[in-house]
């Protein structure tokens, strides 16, 4: 029997991109919820994943530790399909172009504001943490003008670069930074958190967490 892809992450992290997925694709994923951090609360997690970082799929012999990538990989392991777009296809650079956008450009400085203004803010950080949130506003200045007469961000169609990006969306409603969110990027994520494969994605995730030792 075919050993299913194994995912380690944590909880409504990064790695829900690859969770999320995972269900769209109807890929079945042994999912393995972490305490976050885990470098800290999970050490021998360390010995899987020297790094410490989540999300991590291992796939056979694959072994990746990007959720933008995984996300993707998930999609298209059997073939590619209507989540991702091919070569060739309408709007093909366009969906690798918002891909890569949703980590390098735009998740990027979220970590950096939460690093600052959250989890050190003890440190006398915090006016750096809110510089990095001023960033991360003007940097969704290109998805806002993008999904202008659009609902979704490439092809006419729901694909992994939504995922990327609107877990970027996401994210800022859970750490504070919804206040500077434009009204038509919290529709389209409301769009996003509405379809069926989110809710399952992170309801499993949720019960993975809720089964951690207190």
């Amino acid at each position: 029997m075919t050993q299913k892809p194994v995912l380690y992450t944590c909880a409504a992290s990064r790695g829900l991109r690859a969770t999320w997925a995972a269900e769209e694709a109807g890929v079945e994923i042994d999912l393995k919820i972490l305490p976050f951090p885990p470098r800290y609360l999970a050490p021998d997690y360390l010995e899987i994943n020297p790094l410490g970082t989540v999300p991590l799929l291992i796939d056979g012999d694959a072994r990746m530790t990007e959720s933008c990538a995984i996300a993707h990989y998930l999609a298209t392991k059997d073939g590619i399909t209507d989540l991702a777009v091919a070569p060739g296809d309408t709007d093909y650079a366009e969906y690798c172009d918002y891909t890569y956008h949703a980590d390098a450009t735009i998740t990027f400085p979220q970590t950096v504001y939460m690093r600052f203004a959250i989890f050190e803010k003890d440190k006398g950080w915090a006016d750096a943490g809110h510089a990095y949130a001023k960033w991360f506003y003007k940097r969704l200045v290109k998805i806002e003008q993008r999904l202008q007469g659009r609902d979704f961000l490439c092809a006419d169609r729901f694909t992994i670069a939504d995922i990327c990006v609107g877990y970027a969306l996401i994210l800022a409603k859970n750490v504070g930074l919804d206040d500077g969110i434009p009204a038509g990027l919290k529709a389209y994520r409301e769009r996003l958190t509405g379809r069926e494969a989110y809710k399952r994605a992170a309801e499993r995730e949720e019960k993975g967490r809720a089964a951690l030792p207190s």
